[in-house]
């Protein structure tokens, strides 16, 4: 196999001419591996360099169960976890449930799928962020998601990472629809983080003045 430095390198940076004329002379990195462990196709879809996901997936690589997930290949998770409903609780290898890696990159079937074989919507990851879907599909800007979510009983209010809540990234990434729809299902407008950033806080220090005017109107102050 060749080298794979350069091919993950212009995954990176998304680079489809560069990603189309490695796989023309050695169609074998599609489905490499870089030196984290980490596959071509969920390199891709980490770096939300969608363009160079669909090459991949035109090339045929063969996707695991979390990849698939993480792109939205509903066909192939149904594949797997018809056989085995079980899979649909499991977590990547770099410990995200399933459900949270749908929620994150907007693939709304793909998570209702998993719900439906018995995805626990609540499920955290087990790598230290804390992570669940829920706030995935927060900071990934998906408000249909995070609609679903909160119909189907996520925390509101679950605490991650730096002392964050769904509240907390909402506001940081400047999404005023999300942060009104989780403030109308009962999130602590008051909630801070562990070095003592409220919403409000965020919000301005980003830049993001919409949400920050939002929230001042529903009472909150500095």
């Amino acid at each position: 196999m060749s080298d794979t430095k350069p091919f993950f390198q212009a995954i990176q940076e998304g680079n489809a001419a560069a990603v189309a004329a490695l796989l023309s002379a050695d169609p074998s990195l599609a489905s490499s591996i870089n030196d984290r462990g980490q596959s071509a196709i969920l390199a891709a879809v980490y770096s939300g360099k969608t363009s160079i996901r669909d090459l991949l997936l035109a090339h045929g690589v063969q996707l695991h169960l979390h990849e698939a997930v993480a792109a939205g290949q509903l066909d192939r998770v149904k594949s797997l976890v018809v056989r085995r409903s079980e899979l649909a609780r499991a977590s990547s290898p770099d410990g995200f449930p399933l459900l949270a890696l749908a929620a994150a990159f907007g693939h709304l079937d793909a998570a209702q799928y998993l719900f439906s074989h018995g995805a626990d919507v609540n499920a955290a990851a087990s790598n230290g962020s804390g992570y669940t879907a829920l706030t995935g599909a927060v900071t990934g800007g998906h408000r249909d998601i995070v609609a679903w979510l909160l119909e189907k009983g996520a925390d509101v209010n679950h605490r991650y990472g730096p002392g964050y809540s769904p509240l907390l990234a909402a506001a940081a990434n400047g999404h005023l629809e999300i942060v009104k729809l989780l403030l109308d299902h009962g999130a602590d407008l008051r909630a801070s983080s562990d070095d003592g950033q409220t919403a409000l806080l965020l919000a301005e220090s980003r830049g993001h003045r919409p949400v920050a005017d939002f929230l001042r109107f529903r009472g909150l102050s500095t």
